[in-house]
C-alpha cells in the first residue's frame, strides 16, 4: 500500500528539483531538433550539416561526463550544478542570436559543456538524498521528467515559434533555466544534515555517511574504477545510439519521411516521447520491486535492462515491415517505451557498484551515451543523404540493442567496488 506523505519532505523537494533539472536540460538539448527544419531553411544547411550541429552538443558533453562526475565527488552537487546551470542557460539564450552554422555549432558546443556534468552530479546528489531501496525509482522518475521534456518540447517549441519565432523560443527557455539555477543554489545542501528542513526520520532513511562533509575525500582510483565500469559504459553506448536517433531526428523523420507539416510532425514526435515517460518510471519501479522481493541486484538491474533492449529491438524491426504512418508511429512509441525501461536500473548500477564515487562512476557510464550522441546523429544524416531512406538508419539500432542485452550480463552490480585501504606505515627495525 502506498502512503501519501502529509508534508513535502526535504528529500522529496530535492528529488523534485532534480526532476525539474532533468526536464529543463532535455528541453534545452532537444529543442534544436524541433526547430531544426526552420533553422535548416533559414541558414541553408544540408542534412549532414544539420547532423553536425546536432552532434556539436555531444563532444564536450562526452568529456565532461567523466570530468564533471569527478568534480561533483570533489566539490559537491550544489556548486557543480550552479556552475553548469549558468553555462547551459547562457548557451540556450545565445542560440537565439546565431548568424550561421559556425555560431550555431559553437553555442551547441557550449550547451554540451554546461550540461555534461549534470546527470553524474545529480547521481552524486541522490547518493546522499535518496534511500538505497529507492534508487531505481529515483533514477526512473527523474529520467521520466527528461522524457516528459522530450514529449512537450515539439508542441511547446512550435507554439512559441508561432509567437516569437525559433530565435525567441530559445531565449525564453534559457531564462527559465536561469530561474532553476537560482532556486537550486538557495535550497540544496550537499550534506542533508546541514539542511534546516531535514528531520531525524529523514536522516534515518537516508543512511548518511558519517564522514564530515568538510573532511578529506578519497582520491578516485581511476586505474581500477575505469575497467570495473567498462561493461556498463559499453551497454549504455548501445542504449544511447537509439536514444539520440529518437531525440535529434524524430521530428524531421515525420516531416521529411512522411511529408507532414511541422505542427503534425511535432505532434507525432510528442506522442512517441510520451511513451518514454511511462517506460522510465515503470522501469525504475519494477527494478526496485524485484530487488525488494529477491534481494538480487543482478535480477533487479540486468533482467529489466535486457527486457527493455530486446523489446526495443523487436519493435524497431517491425518498422521495416510497414509504411503505414500510424503503425510506424505506434511501433516507434512501443520501441521507445521498451528502450526507456533501461534507464531506472542502469542508472542505479553506478550507485550499486561504487557508492563512494557515484558521480565519477555514473560519469564513466554516461560517457557511453554521450559518445553515441556524437556518432549516431551524424550517421543518421549521412545515411539519409546518401540513400534518401529515413528508415534504414534504424538497422544499426537493432544490432546494437541486441549487443547491449548481451553486454548487460557483464555488469555485475552485486559486486561492490572496494576502496583499497591505505598501506600501513613502514616501521624500520631499530639499529
Amino acid at each position: 500500500m502506498i502512503t501519501i506523505p502529509r508534508r513535502i519532505t526535504a528529500p522529496g523537494m530535492v528529488l523534485f528539483l532534480l526532476c525539474l533539472m532533468y526536464f529543463i536540460t532535455y528541453v534545452d538539448r532537444v529543442n534544436v531538433g524541433t526547430a531544426g527544419p526552420a533553422i535548416k531553411a533559414e541558414l541553408g544547411l544540408s542534412n549532414i550539416e544539420l547532423g553536425l550541429v546536432f552532434s556539436a552538443f555531444a563532444y564536450p558533453y562526452a568529456v565532461f561526463q567523466i570530468v564533471g562526475g569527478a568534480m561533483a565527488d570533489k566539490w559537491g552537487a550544489r556548486r557543480t550544478l550552479f556552475i553548469c546551470g549558468l553555462i547551459w542557460a547562457a548557451a540556450t539564450v545565445a542560440t537565439g542570436f546565431v548568424g550561421g552554422m559556425l555560431s550555431l555549432f559553437l553555442v551547441r558546443f557550449a550547451l554540451g559543456f554546461g550540461e555534461g556534468a549534470t546527470f553524474p552530479t545529480a547521481t552524486r546528489a541522490m547518493q546522499s538524498w535518496v534511500a538505497s531501496d529507492q534508487r531505481g525509482f529515483a533514477q526512473g522518475i527523474t529520467h521520466s521528467f527528461a522524457r516528459f521534456g522530450n514529449a512537450v518540447t515539439p508542441p511547446l517549441v512550435v507554439l512559441m515559434m508561432a509567437f516569437v519565432g525559433w530565435r525567441g523560443a530559445f531565449v525564453v527557455l534559457g531564462v527559465l533555466s536561469f530561474i532553476w539555477v537560482a532556486v537550486w543554489v538557495l535550497y540544496y545542501r550537499d550534506d542533508p544534515r546541514e539542511h534546516p528542513g531535514v528531520t531525524p526520520e529523514d536522516l534515518d532513511r537516508l543512511a548518511i555517511n558519517t564522514r564530515k562533509a568538510t573532511g578529506p575525500r578519497p582520491a578516485v582510483p581511476w586505474s581500477r574504477l575505469v575497467p570495473r565500469m567498462a561493461p556498463v559504459t559499453l551497454t549504455y553506448f548501445c542504449y544511447g545510439w537509439s536514444l539520440w536517433l529518437y531525440l535529434n531526428w524524430l521530428p524531421s523523420f515525420f516531416k521529411e519521411g512522411y511529408g507532414l507539416d511541422i505542427k503534425n510532425s511535432a505532434l507525432f514526435a510528442s506522442g512517441v516521447f510520451f511513451a518514454g515517460v511511462v517506460g522510465d518510471t515503470l522501469g525504475g519501479v519494477i527494478s526496485d520491486r524485484i530487488l525488494k522481493k529477491t534481494g538480487n541486484l543482478q535480477k533487479a538491474r540486468r533482467d529489466v535492462i535486457c527486457v527493455g533492449m530486446l523489446g526495443a529491438a523487436i519493435c524497431l524491426a517491425g518498422v521495416f515491415l510497414t509504411k503505414e504512418l500510424t503503425l510506424v508511429a505506434l511501433l516507434l512509441s512501443a520501441g521507445f517505451f521498451f528502450l526507456e525501461l533501461v534507464i531506472g536500473p542502469i542508472w542505479s548500477v553506478p550507485m550499486d557498484i561504487a557508492p563512494q564515487f557515484a558521480g565519477t562512476a555514473s560519469g564513466l557510464m554516461n560517457f557511453g551515451s554521450a559518445f553515441a550522441a556524437i556518432v549516431s546523429p551524424l550517421t543518421f544524416g549521412l545515411i539519409v543523404d546518401m540513400t534518401g531512406n529515413w528508415i534504414l538508419p534504424f538497422a544499426g539500432s537493432i544490432g546494437l540493442l541486441l549487443l547491449g542485452a548481451a553486454l548487460a550480463f557483464r555488469m555485475h552490480p552485486e559486486r561492490p567496488f572496494e576502496v583499497e585501504p591505505e598501506a600501513p606505515p613502514r616501521i624500520l627495525p631499530a639499529e
